[in-house]
């Protein structure tokens, strides 16, 4: 069993910054693929980032370039750091954790979820 806690979300203006942190426990995090999914109201939850046990990285086109995710395996930790919000960001973001094969883009390839976090960016 793996553990998931969110922090970091709040609400912030177009533009600003945010950190979210995700805190594992449970199983040895350095053998997790460690993924961002968000939900906005009315859709389905859709892949953000992606962080592998290796450290290789996807994000979904919409974030490039303003999004980073990263690991702390010390610190059993994966972060989201969102720059340059924008109204679209606005979404409650999960974080989730996996062990098997796969690309790791898609929900059902994670076994772990966390509360979520709320995001919500104004214009």
């Amino acid at each position: 069993q793996v553990q998931l806690v969110e922090s970091g979300g709040g609400l912030v203006q177009a533009g600003a910054s945010l950190r979210l942190s995700c805190a594992a426990s449970g199983r040895t995090f350095n053998w997790l693929d460690m993924g961002w999914f968000r939900q906005a109201p009315g859709k389905e939850r859709e892949f953000v980032a992606r962080i592998t046990w290796s450290s290789a990285i996807t994000y979904t086109d919409s974030v490039k370039g303003r999004f980073t995710i990263s690991r702390d395996n010390a610190k059993n930790t994966v972060y989201l750091q969102m720059n340059s919000l924008k109204p679209e960001d606005t979404a409650v973001y999960y974080c989730a954790a996996r062990g098997g094969p796969g690309t790791g883009t898609r929900t059902s390839e994670y076994n772990y979820w966390g509360q979520g976090t709320q995001v919500t960016v104004s214009s």
